[in-house]
């Protein structure tokens, strides 16, 4: 017992000097925004229970439920005294003192409260309100609350109740925006945890934990959108009691490196220096592995460890261990040099690593208490839950940047159920188009994608679809209606973006209205003519056995008169007269004319037999030989 002694004591005096560390105050987080008398922007220290709103803001107003059931430790009477009568939701407001802080909103959430604010009762700094030890009192609220809580400063809360008791409204803005800080695209986290379960409720919740967030994780590890380091708290050993039986039974390395009594018990069941030797192992895991980058298998073994070789079922031992890496593929022998030798008076690189880490530095704050998770450098304060743990890491990354996994169906906030979210929302089509997105931080009004074809706009008042296909979502957005079969549309595919009214009808393409062409005598306005009106164009009707010609306005006979038929076939036969005419002078007058000029041309030019024959014969001269020319 001495032993025991001395080893609570070092923890305890490690937890006493960073008491102060531990407490983290949000700045700034809380805003009054009415009555205009106490706007001003105050601190609040959130709570290590319930379900911080990470990411986001709650906008609400103030209740105070008066003096004598102003502590909230006994339960409200009615039904959800507090549950909103408007949208707005109610944000509780509380003074400190007479029982647990958790137990405070735990009464509050069930009163129908979707906040809590705890009014100091002394003046100094702000503390975090922290869940109680384990106890049969705690068991049956702490892992229930699911709404967050702040401590706020005394002066704060008087004021506050000062407006409530004058009949104002008193409406306040908590804001987690900044409680978790997104430096890079990539968010940080740590988790603190134990291979011992037999612990109790703790042991239960982080492998519960484990279990549960292991496919987000690895998610976001495999895809590089998270860094996730596994730590372990270990204590070491005075040094009068390194040779005593107790120490060697709880450490390893010469009273270096210590763990409590799995059973608290030293002469049964498991050691502590077993837990210490099965922490180190998985921490070995998760170094071999992050050398070959699967740093995710960390959560298959853990996981698998603790089905196969859980301490209830006496199978907590080294070779189950090894024959869960054996079955993950994982090199033995390095994770062996890694563990080293337990037994010598050596520092472990791995373990002394680790001690160092608990020691706390900037916002973090000391690791005193397991399980502990820390994201981006900031003590998580909330139920060490999947979704809940989820959120928390998503509000880790900048806005905008989040992964998939951050706007799964996991983390809606259903903000769009209600009214579309106040977004827009196409309502003219049997498919409904809405610009309402719910994420962990709230809905986004953001113009969607649907089907390749991208809509634009504010997203509040206006969405319009662009580029090819447009017209095939929903008519693009543009006015359309049928009628007697016919179906007209604003929407055309030769335009990007836009809507225009068809031919026959005016308005701004969303709506359109059907011109009354003869009423605005746009047509038909020919002597005689009759103009009636129809969806989308117009009839005209001429007198007579007239047509109507709209290109022109005007109206011709469908059929010609007889003078006009006798006129056409005067014209033609004095046509066919002057052809005839001109033929017969071709062929008889035209031709003579040119057979005699060709003739007497040709006859200067070759001697014709009829003409000059006996001039020709005198200037024939003899040759020599007997040949003439």
């Amino acid at each position: 017992m001495a032993l025991l002694g001395a080893l609570l004591l070092v923890f305890a005096s490690a937890t006493s000097s960073v008491c102060w560390a531990h407490f983290i105050v949000e700045k700034s987080s809380i805003k009054v925004l009415s009555p205009l008398t106490l706007r001003s922007k105050h601190d609040g220290a959130i709570g290590n229970f319930g379900v911080p709103k990470y990411g986001g803001i709650l906008v609400g107003s103030v209740a105070y439920p008066g003096k004598d059931v102003s502590s909230g430790c006994a339960a409200f009477d009615g039904d959800k005294p507090f549950k909103p009568e408007s949208l707005r939701p109610t944000i509780l407001l509380l003074d400190r003192g007479g029982c647990y802080f958790a137990k405070k909103v735990w009464h509050g959430q069930q009163a129908g409260a979707a906040a809590v604010l705890v009014a100091d009762d002394r003046d100094e700094p702000l503390i975090t309100m922290d869940s109680p030890e384990e106890s049969s009192d705690a068991d049956g609220y702490i892992e229930k609350i699911g709404i967050p809580s702040a401590l706020i400063e005394k002066s704060f809360g008087e004021s506050l109740k000062l407006a409530l008791q004058k009949n104002e409204e008193v409406i306040i803005e908590l804001d987690w925006r900044e409680s978790m800080p997104h430096p890079d695209d990539r968010v940080e986290y740590e988790f603190w945890t134990n291979s011992n379960d037999e612990c109790g409720i703790r042991c239960d919740e982080q492998m519960n934990f484990v279990k549960n967030f292991k496919g987000h994780a690895q998610i976001l590890e495999k895809r590089g959108y998270t860094l996730f380091t596994p730590h372990y708290i270990t204590w070491y050993c005075p040094r009068a009691f390194i040779e005593s039986n107790q120490c060697k039974s709880q450490c390893i390395n010469n009273g270096r490196y210590c763990a409590p009594d799995p059973e608290q018990d030293f002469g049964e069941g498991y050691d502590g220096k077993d837990v210490v030797i099965e922490n180190l192992r998985q921490l070995c895991v998760h170094r071999i592995a992050k050398e070959s980058n699967h740093s995710w298998v960390w959560w298959d073994y853990v996981t698998d460890f603790h089905i196969r070789c859980s301490m209830k079922e006496k199978k907590y031992s080294k070779d189950c261990g090894m024959d869960v890496i054996k079955s993950l593929g994982l090199p033995v022998d390095k994770i062996q040099r890694c563990i080293g030798n337990p037994e010598a008076d050596v520092e472990n690189e791995v373990l002394k690593t680790e001690q160092e880490r608990q020691v706390g530095r900037g916002s973090r704050g000391d690791v005193t208490i397991l399980p502990t998770l820390v994201i981006n450098d900031v003590q998580y304060r909330g139920k060490l839950e999947r979704t809940a743990v989820l959120k928390a890491i998503c509000a880790g990354f900048k806005e905008g940047t989040d992964p998939l996994v951050c706007l799964s169906a996991d983390l809606e906030t259903n903000e769009c159920l209600e009214n579309n979210g106040g977004c827009w929302r196409d309502v003219q089509s049997n498919v409904t188009v809405t610009a309402c997105r719910d994420t962990f931080r709230g809905r986004v009004c953001e113009c969607p994608s649907v089907q390749g074809v991208q809509y634009k706009g504010d997203g509040y008042i206006s969405c319009e679809a662009h580029g090819p296909g447009r017209c095939a979502i929903s008519n693009g957005g543009c006015w359309s209606d049928t009628k007697d079969g016919i179906t007209l549309s604003a929407c055309s595919e030769s335009q990007l973006s836009g809507c225009r009214c068809p031919p026959g009808f005016h308005g701004d393409g969303h709506t359109c209205e059907d011109v009354d062409e003869c009423k605005e005598h746009l047509v038909c306005q020919c002597d005689g003519c009759s103009c009636k009106n129809k969806w989308g164009g117009f009839d005209c009707k001429c007198k007579g056995n007239q047509i109507y010609i709209a290109q022109n306005n005007t109206c011709i006979e469908r059929n010609g008169s007889r003078l006009g038929w006798f006129v056409t076939l005067l014209v033609l036969a004095a046509v066919a007269v002057v052809a005839v005419g001109g033929y017969i002078f071709y062929k008889y007058r035209l031709r003579s004319y040119m057979d005699s000029e060709i003739m007497s041309i040709m006859s200067q030019y070759m001697p014709l037999d009829n003409h000059h024959a006996p001039e020709a014969q005198r200037d024939v001269q003899p040759l020599r030989g007997g040949t003439t020319v």
